[in-house]
């Protein structure tokens, strides 16, 4: 096993500043450099969510909500709601580009 393999299997709680740094430069670095290339997606959630994201009352969230038309963009577990920020824009027509 080399050093970097070491210090992988070693818990984090007994390293040193040193070796915790150079793990991160070797392993964990380039890790986060990869997922920075990937934007993430913007979630809102719940219906005061949707409010902000379209800039309406929490009434006419709920109309937009069961209007049907955002439904794709919805992930809703039990009564949690998840909504895609970008999908919601781009089902609702306000996405750049002009409306639908």
């Amino acid at each position: 096993m080399n050093y970097n393999e070491d210090l992988r299997k070693k818990p984090l709680w007994q390293m040193t500043g040193e070796e915790f740094l150079q793990l991160y430069q070797t392993a964990g670095h380039q890790e986060v450099q990869q997922s920075a290339c990937n934007p993430a997606k913007k979630y809102v959630y719940g219906i005061h969510g949707i409010s902000q994201l379209f800039g309406c009352s929490i009434p006419t969230a709920h109309r937009i909500k069961k209007g049907g038309k955002i439904d794709k963009a919805i992930t809703q577990i039990g009564r949690k709601i998840i909504v895609d920020a970008d999908l919601a824009l781009e089902l609702a027509g306000r996405k750049t580009g002009g409306r639908k």
